[in-house]
């Protein structure tokens, strides 16, 4: 095994190679069109099997459709998949590189990944911090009641933009976990115009990370900057170091200690003006910032969105978690968060949601940084992995009716199955060295902000008409 990963002589058998490649660009008109990518990359399975490759430029790609395969990246060739490759996203939107999500894998990104889950993302740091969590869906739900009171219509009903609610509400929650500030005074349902700037700048942040640029697929074109997708990248950096180069220099100005510290008065104490490889202190605190409020905001609003829109389409499945909360909960008090270990059949919905629409469907790109075997295969080194996890998740040996919507899979035939990259047939966080190091905080606000929605307001659609679940690009908002 060592030898087949490390450089053996019999290095096998390349995996087969997607045709139709251009010259120069290869295949990345894939991740191009009206077809989103991890579809598109899903089609070419039954030809080609779980296992090939395509050419994203200059840059070779493994494309892995399988458990199994995941697992051989996973386990026996994890540190050799757990670096990033260069990219201008990742260049111009991390403070180059230094948003430790970005960084190749090395010293400094061990350092950043330690740190930050045993200082910032700890179950001892989340759970001084559940009164955040508890209070912003709080402020947010009695927000929205009061709204309805003001406007509800001849019918005692309102309309919300449920995925702008669902947005202000996790931006509130991370912004004041990271910063001490909250995004938005009334919940993201009305303009704020310090709050829309904010929010414009993340919106902008996970749009350009998320795209396949032709300056990475053809580095030597960048210069050209075809269609300013790089000017608009750097632009985007600007307006986020002006938002959180102001939140340092004020917290700079005092000193808080004890339990009501936050992400940036943590990373201030810890850093202690010390000059980390070639970072200094200010930029590696406010790229670690950033790196929190990106990783658990969008994908959070993004999870509640499509779970929510999942009930709404499956209204016997509401009807049963609405059960569940009368149960367990009640109408007489509020949810507190302590109830959500007494609502299984919630965990297994949003469970179930995860699994059938993950906020992100198709892997960032991971690099080979060894030569190794997948799947029986060579991999070269320098070869860039994706791993398509709507696929995975979707496998129907795997999941009975996988693209049913059926939580109680998770009480039955999966009921052992996690979230968390153990398993390998359902990884949305990733799995093991890169696994996002949030899923904890990710999993407490979803399920405390979606539980306390569906124990205080009845809700349905207009007209009772389904929920339109096209997809799109940006983490499938």
């Amino acid at each position: 095994m060592k030898r087949s990963c490390f450089g053996a002589k019999a290095k096998g058998p390349k995996p087969p190679k997607v045709g139709g490649g251009w010259p120069l660009l290869g295949h990345l008109y894939l991740f191009g069109g009206t077809q989103l990518p991890h579809i598109t990359l899903a089609s070419l399975v039954d030809k080609y099997g779980p296992i090939f490759t395509v050419n994203i430029g200059i840059h070779s790609a493994l494309v892995i459709s399988t458990w199994e395969a995941a697992k051989d990246c996973f386990t026996t060739n994890d540190i050799v998949v757990s670096s990033r490759p260069a990219t201008l996203g990742g260049k111009h939107l991390s403070y180059n590189f230094a948003m430790f999500g970005f960084s190749p894998y090395g010293s400094y990104w061990r350092k950043m990944r330690k740190l930050t889950s045993l200082e910032l993302l700890s179950n001892r740091r989340l759970e001084l911090l559940k009164n955040v969590r508890a209070s912003e869906v709080e402020i947010s739900l009695k927000q929205l009641y009061t709204l309805w009171s003001k406007r509800k219509e001849g019918s005692g009903e309102l309309m919300v933009e449920m995925k702008q609610w669902f947005g202000g509400l996790t931006l509130n929650v991370v912004f004041r976990m990271v910063a001490g500030k909250r995004c938005f005074m009334n919940g993201g349902l009305s303009e704020d115009k310090e709050a829309r700037r904010r929010q414009k700048a993340m919106r902008e942040f996970f749009h350009w990370v998320g795209l396949f640029v032709l300056g990475d697929a053809v580095p030597w074109l960048s210069w050209l900057d075809l269609g300013g997708q790089q000017k608009a990248m750097k632009s985007t950096a600007k307006e986020l170091d002006s938002i959180v180069s102001e939140w340092l220099e004020e917290h700079k100005q005092k000193i808080t200690k004890g339990k009501d510290q936050d992400f940036m008065d943590i990373m201030l104490s810890a850093i202690d003006g010390a000059h980390i490889v070639r970072f200094d202190a200010d930029t590696v605190i406010k790229a670690t910032c950033l790196a929190m409020i990106s990783g658990g905001s969008d994908t959070t609003r993004v999870t509640l969105t499509w779970t929510l829109s999942l009930l709404l389409n499956n209204r016997q499945i509401l009807k049963k978690v609405y059960e569940e909360l009368d149960q367990h909960v009640g109408k007489g008090r509020l949810l507190n968060e302590s109830d959500i270990n007494n609502l299984v059949y919630m965990q297994a919905t949003v469970k179930e949601a995860m699994r059938l629409c993950p906020p992100g469907p198709l892997s960032f790109q991971r690099e080979f940084t060894e030569d190794c075997t997948v799947g029986g295969y060579h991999v070269p080194k320098g070869t860039w992995l994706l791993v398509n996890l709507w696929k995975i998740q979707t496998d129907p040996r795997v999941w009975a009716d996988p693209m049913e919507f059926k939580p109680e899979r998770f009480l039955t035939t999966h009921k052992d199955v996690d979230v968390r990259g153990q398993q390998f047939e359902l990884m949305p966080f990733g799995s093991r060295r890169r696994a996002c190091p949030g899923i904890n905080l990710g999993l407490q606000t979803t399920l405390l902000t979606l539980a306390s929605f569906l124990h205080w307001f009845d809700v349905k659609t207009r007209g009772n008409a389904p929920v339109d679940m096209t997809e799109a690009l940006d983490l499938r908002t």
